[in-house]
């Protein structure tokens, strides 16, 4: 103890002291034990170290003071810490805050401008409908916006260019930060401290139109080199190339850029822009990067180079970045287009007049793009594997243009039509230099001898949600795909094993294990490998592992996610997955041709396949399942489906042939699933209530409880007999699988509760598609029959220890199972059949 407080008399020597509170009283520490107490504590700052305890017993000028003190020490050096964490994360929101709240202030400036030049305008037309003889011009904002097509005569000399950028500027900040466009928020997008920023959409102005606004933790410059690198993060770039660079007189940059857009679907060309770029630096120190088209279609490079591309024209357009105090920025984005929308196929048209469109495709996804890095460069993204952010991102985006090139075939990249089939609409495209090489020197090359063959297509679908479509077909890939296709393409990744038409049968188990890689911010787009399950039909391969890996891309599978298209791109791997991995990606892209609504999507909620996880979630006690709600609209959809296949000279028949019958299999599969998970497509026990036949999810849990109270006279839930919504939540959270079929030739599943559902590894949407007797194996299948007579008569039956199937194939054993007739209100009419299904698990 002869270095506390009492006994401690040192200070007056002159020597740095160090004090701690231990139990109400100060104890005195030396410079040099405080010295040593820090090196211990950077070392080994975890308090259960037993390094720490080492390193203190290995240190002389320790040894006196008492271990509970030294606890007492790193407990508050630990405090201390802690303190300077949190005060800098408080610094951190605040700096968010001040800055959100300008941006906010900045917004209500421009919106109360609006509202002033709005009664300004509401006040002259009052004014001209008094006046006969005067002209009711519309002051809109077409006058405004407008752009004047400037002649080549303009761009051929750098007075004329800079002239041109001046004025792209002045109307880029109009839109930017005035009232040159008639904005309205986003439809879905509600601002927010945690939201990506500010969105919104013109209203009534030439062309489409879109506007952001966020807070981005990088630096102006960085974020301008970012959104300049447009193939980098907008998916539908497919090139840029700058033709000319020159500097302008007042410190800016002028330069001619040339830009090619992939189309999104194989029905209609794909767009192609000549623009002047402008980049340059405001007064108040803004950096400004601003666009627009130079001319016409008669302008650009070559002919040749443009054939196959409509030319569109861009309005002034741009980003406006001002930096923040305390680090970060500000940044405006603006996208004005004209996509020419005449060019294409009528029912295409709502995806080139709506400005939503562009603000999904570009606008949101060029924030959500800087907000990523800066995440990401902050340390705040973390992903697991060992992969790098950049890494993940290269795969995103070579799965993405992979997909892409195939759906466009354009001829500067080696695609030829091969043939079309007109009655499907399935195109085979050949390219023989495709090559699948990553880098300039890869040590993963992938010979190949003929080269790639594409099977597409594209259709239209109604009255289904792109991302519950692409949801299932992520879910439930046996449903559509065929594991042998699989099977030749991932065996195109090994150097000369093209297989077919010679390749060895495999049966695919059923077992789909996905595993993520990466997701982006707001998870509107996951990164993940599939591992689909095989074995070999051979005798003497019967033990081997014919397992098949994919690279997978998903997105748009969230309904309540602002997105532009729903996606699940795939390409086969080897199991070593190097970064250079080769990639031959296939897969679907659906599109929604009608903007939904807020209106019409919560009628879509209320339409969905006894959708008993709704009547669950927590907030008021609200039935989600109105089966008396409106008939679900007429949503369209334009799906587009291509397919790739690597091919050997000699086997280019052979391989169209199959890749022919594989697309429109797909097709049709697809065709059924689209119709058996929309509204429209409802069983009709289960379907809206035209028929009197349709219980309500409470009326139906109802039913059942009752009729199994009436046949085995027990409780089916606990002794307190809940009612209502809770009488639904305890069927729903029951521990035993209850399943329910109707009385049909074929009975199919209409309920399952959520216990059932996870036996039978599927949804509530796919349960329809689901027949009694694929659920039990032949022995259970024999029994049921056997006791069916029994149960109809007598309304209840009991069915022995049993196997049973799910939808992914796996074998489910169950202890007991029982059954019973669901008897409606007037206790006569039989409804449908329950199945109880006891002590389940997987063998």
């Amino acid at each position: 103890m002869a270095m506390a407080v009492a006994q401690h008399r040192e200070s007056s020597s002159g020597s740095n002291i160090n004090k701690h509170l231990d139990n109400g009283k100060y104890v005195r520490y030396t410079a040099e034990q405080v010295e040593a107490l820090e090196r211990v504590y950077a070392e080994c700052p975890k308090p259960s170290s037993l390094r720490r305890q080492q390193l203190i017993r290995e240190c002389p000028i320790l040894s006196n003071i008492e271990p509970k003190q030294i606890k007492v020490w790193f407990q508050n050096r630990r405090c201390r810490d802690k303190q300077k964490t949190e005060a800098s994360r408080l610094q951190t929101v605040n700096r968010k805050l001040n800055a959100m709240n300008k941006l906010l202030m900045e917004e209500n400036d421009r919106l109360q401008k609006q509202v002033s030049q709005l009664v300004n305008e509401n006040g002259y037309m009052k004014q001209q409908l008094h006046t006969v003889n005067a002209s009711t011009n519309d002051a809109s904002c077409d006058s405004v916006v407008t752009t004047p097509s400037h002649s080549l005569k303009d761009a051929n000399n750098p007075a004329g260019l800079l002239s041109i950028a001046e004025g792209t500027l002045k109307e880029f900040l109009s839109k930017a930060t005035g009232t040159a466009v008639d904005w309205v928020q986003m439809p879905g997008m509600k601002p927010g401290l945690d939201s990506v920023g500010i969105f919104a959409i013109s209203q009534s102005c030439s062309g489409v139109a879109a506007r952001a606004c966020g807070l981005v933790s990088l630096e102006p410059t960085k974020i301008a080199e970012i959104l300049k690198d447009q193939p980098s993060w907008f998916r539908d770039c497919r090139n840029l190339e700058v033709f000319t660079m020159f500097r302008a007189g007042n410190g800016g940059t002028i330069e001619l850029i040339y830009t090619q857009m992939f189309a999104p679907t194989t029905l209609a060309p794909a767009r192609d822009f000549w623009t002047l770029r402008y980049t340059t630096t405001l007064e108040n120190g803004s950096l400004v990067v601003c666009e627009r088209s130079l001319s016409g279609s008669g302008a650009g490079p070559n002919a040749a180079a443009a054939a196959q591309f409509v030319r569109a024209e861009m309005l002034p357009s741009g980003y406006l970045i001002r930096s923040c105090e305390g680090g970060g920025s500000i940044v405006h984005i603006v996208d004005h287009l004209n996509l020419e929308a005449w060019s294409v196929p009528e029912v295409l048209r709502p995806l080139y007049e709506s400005s939503k469109v562009v603000a999904q495709k570009m606008t949101i996804a060029a924030l959500r793009y800087v907000r990523q890095i800066a995440q990401e460069t902050s340390g705040e993204v973390v992903y697991g594997p060992g992969r790098q952010p950049a890494v993940l991102r290269t795969f995103s985006q070579r799965l993405s243009r992979g997909f892409n090139d195939a759906i466009n075939g354009f001829n500067d990249d080696g695609w030829s039509i091969m043939n079309c089939d007109g009655a499907e609409d399935v195109i085979i495209a050949i390219n023989s230099n495709k090559s699948l090489n990553s880098t300039p020197n890869p040590v993963n090359a992938l010979p190949l001898l003929g080269g790639v063959l594409c099977a597409k297509a594209s259709m239209l679908i109604q009255n289904v949600s792109p991302a519950v479509l692409i949801r299932f077909l992520r879910e439930h890939r046996s449903e559509w795909a065929d594991f042998n296709v699989d099977a030749y393409s991932a065996a195109s990744l090994k150097a000369g094993s093209y297989a077919y038409p010679g390749m060895r049968p495999t049966r695919f188990t059923g077992s789909q294990i996905i595993m993520p890689l990466g997701h982006t911010i707001e998870h509107e787009e996951l990164l993940e490998v599939v591992r689909l399950e095989g074995h070999s039909f051979a005798e003497d391969n019967a033990f081997l592992s014919r397992d098949i890996h994919l690279l997978q891309l998903c997105s748009g599978i969230d309904e309540n996610a602002v997105g532009g298209c729903s996606e699940l791109l795939f390409a086969p791997i080897n199991e070593m997955f190097p970064d250079d991995a080769p990639l031959l990606p296939s897969g679907f892209r659906v599109i929604p041709l009608d903007t939904k609504s807020s209106d019409t999507q919560d009628s879509l909620a209320t339409n969905r396949t006894l959708d008993l996880t709704s009547s669950l979630e927590p907030g008021p006690a609200t039935n989600h399942i109105a089966v008396d709600a409106p008939s679900c609209p007429n949503i369209r959809s334009v799906l587009t489906i291509a397919f790739q296949f690597p091919f050997d000279s000699n086997l280019e028949d052979n391989v169209a042939n199959m890749a022919h019958q594989y697309v429109r299999s797909i097709i049709s599969s697809v065709q059924r699933i689209a119709i058996a998970i929309s509204p429209s497509g409802l069983i009709p026990a289960v379907g809206p209530k035209q028929s009197p036949s349709s219980p309500e999810a409470l009326t139906l849990a109802h039913w059942i409880c009752r009729s199994y109270s009436y046949h085995f006279g027990a409780e089916l839930l606990r002794p307190e007999r809940p009612v209502g919504d809770s009488l639904l939540k305890n069927l729903w959270q029951h521990q035993d699988a209850i399943l329910c079929c109707s009385l049909k030739s074929l009975p199919v599943m209409i309920f399952a509760n959520q216990a059932g559902l996870d036996m039978l590894e599927t949804t509530l949407m796919a349960l329809q598609d689901i027949t009694l007797d694929k659920i039990f194996d032949e022995t259970g299948r024999k029994t049921l029959c056997s006791d069916f007579a029994k149960l109809m008569q007598e309304g209840l039956a009991y069915l022995p220890a049993g196997i049973c199937m799910s939808t992914m194939g796996r074998h489910v054993s169950y202890e007991q199972a029982v059954a019973w007739k669901v008897l409606e209100a007037d206790e006569s009419t039989v409804h449908c059949l329950a199945f109880s299904f006891v002590n389940w698990s997987f063998v």
